[in-house]
């Protein structure tokens, strides 16, 4: 790919372009017509109107945001040359690449970051989705959304950048919403018909259809249904708000040990939730009982682990090692079976657990 007068356009494949080209050809390549010596409006001058003022503020920015875009775009393309060259003929660690990005001060997920954009950049123009030439109308961030969404927002987004339109975040999250919202199986065509009518907007749907999307049939008809009988902006945001506690219980019972091995009938539970209105609650519990489950899995592997470590520095030192005895001595009160944790500065609060494992289960009780 090369680029003339500040547009990107399709052609040979950017990383042989880059790794065939002279340092001065890529600064080239780099080179737009814009003349960075902006003459911005006086913030104190009073004769300037305020909508004068924003105008010529916002040209310039939009110049600036558009080179920020390129720049970036093409560092992007520089650094998977690089990390390539590197998987060739380096030492298969990536190390060469690693001080390549040290040398020049750029972290690895900076790094990363840039060649996703460059490669989403290559693969929007290689598609055919993306006129080189509208580029200029993305912001950076616009640009970086549009990549990441699904084929029919970037070709949502494509055709309102080829008409002229500035695209920023604002825009491809509307359309995202207006598609999401008008796409959507989940929702009744009552809805459909308020969203295309400019009754309901999209912004507030789409949160509720992609809250909808994680819930299973069985629990999609009284959403449905409320949101057919009520098809108002409140009633869409409450839906929304119970779609996701619904998902968020589910999802967490599902991953509760406890649930799994008990007869709690967990829809009928959750339907008494819902009946009296504390779904939200019931949705926390579970969700707080799976991390504690989490927690004491993890905090018994880390137990046994120091355990383990403890035993063995014990075995390597003796009696002419008082200091490290020391330390295992002091460390003794978190690799006994009751481990003993002092929660404050003062020592006034005091935890004590007492783990016993039962059979090869690596289970733990505290």
């Amino acid at each position: 790919m090369d680029e003339t007068n500040g547009n990107i356009s399709n052609g040979d494949k950017p990383s042989g372009k880059i790794l065939s080209s002279s340092s001065e050809e890529i600064i080239a390549a780099l080179e737009t017509p814009v003349d960075f010596n902006f003459d911005l409006p006086d913030p104190e001058d009073e004769d300037i109107k305020e909508f004068d003022f924003q105008k010529q503020v916002d040209e310039i920015w939009k110049v600036c945001d558009r080179f920020d875009l390129q720049t970036d775009i093409w560092r992007g393309r520089i650094l998977r040359a690089v990390r390539d060259r590197e998987k060739k003929g380096g030492d298969g660690r990536g190390s060469g690449f690693l001080n390549w990005l040290k040398n020049r001060e750029i972290t690895k997920s900076q790094a990363y970051a840039l060649i996703q954009l460059a490669n989403s950049a290559d693969t929007l123009l290689a598609e055919g989705t993306l006129d080189p030439k509208s580029i200029n109308n993305f912001s950076k961030n616009a640009f970086v959304e549009t990549a990441k969404s699904s084929p029919e927002i970037q070709q949502l987004v494509s055709e309102a950048a080829q008409k002229g339109d500035r695209i920023t975040r604002r825009e491809v999250k509307q359309l995202s919403d207006e598609w999401t919202a008008m796409s959507s199986e989940l929702l009744p065509e009552e809805i459909k018909e308020k969203a295309s009518e400019g009754i309901l907007p999209a912004r507030h749907l789409a949160p509720l259809v992609r809250e909808m999307e994680k819930l299973p049939d069985i629990h999609l008809g009284e959403i449905q249904k409320e949101i057919a009988e009520s098809p108002n902006i409140d009633t869409v945001k409450l839906m929304t708000t119970e779609a996701k506690n619904l998902a968020k219980y589910l999802d967490a019972a599902a991953q509760v040990q406890t649930l799994r091995d008990s007869p709690v009938d967990l829809e009928l539970a959750l339907e008494e939730a819902m009946g009296l209105e504390c779904i939200n609650t019931a949705a926390d519990l579970v969700k707080q009982a799976n991390n504690l489950e989490q927690t004491v899995g993890k905090l018994y592997t880390t137990w046994k682990r120091m355990g383990s470590l403890a035993d063995r520095l014990y075995v390597e030192t003796g009696a002419s090692n008082p200091h490290l005895r020391s330390l295992l001595t002091c460390l003794d009160t978190l690799t006994n079976e009751t481990i003993e944790v002092h929660l404050d500065e003062g020592g006034d609060r005091v935890v004590r657990l007492k783990i016993i494992s039962e059979g090869d289960s690596d289970s733990s009780q505290g």
